[in-house]
C-alpha cells in the first residue's frame, strides 16, 4: 500500500535555486546563482567571542526555551534601526523575530491565503515567495514593472478584474530578481491605491541597506495610514545568513495572529542566535559593517556590467541596479535560458534562468545574475564563459534551421571563408 500524501504536494517542487546550489558546491564552479553574501565579511571571530561570553555568563537563558515574540533587547534594536532607516514608527511590540524572512512569508501565507485567493505581485517576483505560497493554491496576478517600479495603472486594472484580491507582495528596494528600485512617486501612488481599496501589502526589504549610490527612499510602511503594510526584513544580507535571523513588523491585531501562528510552527527563534546578534549590535557598529560590504559589492556590480558590455555588446539588455545583489538580463528573442544554463554548467559557470521568477511561467529568454559572491576577476571570467556558451547556442540554433548543417559543419564553413 502506497503512502498517501496531502494533495498540496502535487503542485510543490524543489526550488530551482536550491537545486542549483547543489551543483555549484564544487569549488571550480563560478556561481552567479544563489543570492549569497560574500563570506569574507562574516565576523566569525567576533561572534565566537560573543558566543563564548554569553554561554559562560548567561548560558542557562541562552540555551532555554524563550518567548515566541523574540529576545526583548533585540526587538527594541530592530525597531530603532527600522525607524532610523525607513521613516517608520515601530516599537518593540510590533516586532516578531523569525527564523529567516522565509518564515515570515510562510506565516503570511498561513494567515491570509485560501485556495483561489488572488495574490498580486511584481512581474517578475521573488522565486521563493512562489514556493512558499503555492502550497495554499492561490491565483497569481502578475503586474508589469519598469525601471521605476510597479505600473500603477496596470495595478488598478488588475485589481478591477480580481474577484478575491487578498494581498499584494512587493520588493521595492533592489528587487529580487530585477535589481530595480521603486521611485518615490510610484511608492506614494501605490500606497494610495492599496490604501483606498483596503488591501494588505507585504513589503519585503532584504536588500534596502545595500545601497551603492543615490539617496535612501522612504518605505511603503511610512505612507501607511491604515495599518495595512506588513514589513519583512532580515540580517541575512547584511550580516550572516546562517544564523537564520529576520523579523516581521505588523500592527495589532495582525501581530497577535502572527504570534499564534509562529507558536504552532516552531515555538520561537533560536535564543542563542538572538542574544549573539543583540550583543554584537551593542558592541560593534553594524552600519560601518554595511558600508564596507556595499563598497565591495559596488565594485563587483561594476565588474559584472563591464564584463557584459565587453563580452556581449549589443546582444543583451541588462538592468543597472543602484544596490542589492542582482542583475537581470534579457537574452535575444528565441534563446532559452535553461538550454543556455546546461551549456554553461559544462563550462563550470552557473546562473538562475529567469522563467522561475514568473509564477505563471513564460519569459524563457531571461536570467538572474548574482554579483556579490565572486571577486571581480572570477566575475569577468564567468561572464566570458557565459558569452561563449551563448555564442555556441545561437550557432546551434542557426544550424538547426539550415537543412543538412550541423554546428561543426558551420564552423568549418566559416573557417573556409576567412
Amino acid at each position: 500500500m502506497g503512502i498517501q500524501l496531502a494533495h498540496r504536494m502535487d503542485i510543490l517542487k524543489a526550488s530551482d535555486v536550491r537545486e542549483l546550489l547543489k551543483v555549484t558546491q564544487r569549488p571550480e564552479v563560478i556561481s552567479f546563482g544563489g543570492g549569497m553574501p560574500a563570506p569574507e565579511f562574516f565576523p566569525g571571530q567576533r561572534l565566537a567571542a560573543i558566543a563564548q561570553e554569553i554561554l559562560a555568563t548567561d548560558g542557562a537563558r541562552a540555551l532555554q526555551y524563550s518567548t515566541t515574540e523574540g529576545h526583548p533587547p533585540l526587538r527594541r534594536q530592530i525597531a530603532a534601526r527600522l525607524n532610523a532607516l525607513s521613516g517608520t514608527h515601530f516599537t518593540a511590540d510590533h516586532i516578531l523575530v523569525t527564523a529567516g524572512s522565509q518564515q515570515g512569508l510562510d506565516l503570511t501565507g498561513k494567515l491570509f491565503l485560501d485556495e483561489g485567493d488572488e495574490v498580486l505581485c511584481e512581474s517578475p517576483t521573488y522565486l521563493s515567495v512562489i514556493g512558499a505560497w503555492n502550497v495554499f493554491r492561490p491565483k497569481w496576478v502578475e503586474v508589469p514593472t519598469d525601471d521605476e517600479g510597479m505600473d500603477i495603472a496596470a495595478l488598478e486594472e488588475k485589481l478591477d478584474a480580481c474577484r478575491r484580491p487578498k494581498l499584494v507582495y512587493v520588493v521595492p528596494n533592489f528587487q529580487n530578481p530585477s535589481g530595480r528600485t521603486w521611485s518615490l512617486d510610484r511608492r506614494r501612488r501605490f500606497m494610495e491605491v492599496t490604501g483606498r481599496r483596503g488591501i494588505p501589502v507585504i513589503e519585503d526589504n532584504p536588500y534596502g541597506e545595500l545601497r551603492f549610490e543615490g539617496e535612501a527612499l522612504p518605505s511603503l510602511k511610512s505612507f501607511d495610514e491604515r495599518g495595512l503594510v506588513i514589513s519583512l526584513g532580515t540580517f541575512s544580507k547584511i550580516f550572516c545568513p546562517g544564523l537564520r535571523l529576520a523579523w516581521l513588523a505588523a500592527e495589532p491585531p495582525l501581530y497577535e495572529k502572527y504570534v499564534i501562528l509562529k507558536q504552532g510552527t516552531d515555538l520561537h527563534t533560536s535564543t542563542l542566535s538572538q542574544m549573539m546578534v543583540s550583543a554584537y549590535m551593542e558592541r560593534y557598529d553594524l552600519n560601518e559593517d554595511v558600508r564596507r560590504i556595499t563598497t565591495v559589492y559596488r565594485e563587483r556590480r561594476d565588474a559584472m556590467l563591464a564584463a557584459i558590455e565587453t563580452e556581449m555588446p549589443g546582444q543583451v539588455r541588462v538592468t543597472h541596479p543602484a544596490g542589492g545583489l542582482f542583475l537581470w538580463v534579457e537574452l535575444p528573442e528565441g534563446v532559452d535560458a535553461r538550454e543556455l544554463l546546461q551549456r554553461c554548467l559544462a563550462r563550470d559557470v552557473a546562473f538562475v534562468p529567469g522563467e522561475a521568477f514568473f509564477p505563471n511561467g513564460g519569459h524563457p529568454n531571461t536570467m538572474r545574475l548574482n554579483f556579490s559572491y565572486m571577486p571581480p576577476g572570477l566575475i569577468a571570467e564567468g561572464i566570458r564563459r557565459i558569452a561563449a556558451a551563448l555564442a555556441e547556442l545561437r550557432e546551434h540554433e542557426l544550424c538547426a534551421a539550415a537543412a543538412g548543417c550541423t554546428p561543426g559543419e558551420s564552423a568549418e564553413r566559416g573557417a573556409g571563408k576567412r
